[in-house]
């Protein structure tokens, strides 16, 4: 696994807690939360490549 991948999901968790912070506090909740599962589709998408590769590598390991 890389550990720039690491970074990456790390920034895009800081980055949506700031702005849930932000809209929960200015009274829009309803798009703190859009806001959240926009972060959580993002991660996901980053993530989905890598446990692809992971899948081809069992694979090639077992002669699947």
């Amino acid at each position: 696994m890389e550990i720039e991948l690491l970074f990456r999901i790390a920034a895009v968790g800081i980055i949506v807690a700031v702005l849930g912070r932000v809209l929960t506090g200015a009274g829009r909740d309803d798009q703190a939360v859009l806001t959240a599962l926009a972060g959580l589709v993002i991660v996901l998408t980053m993530v989905i490549k890598q446990i692809g590769e992971l899948f081809t590598t069992v694979r090639s390991l077992f002669g699947l």
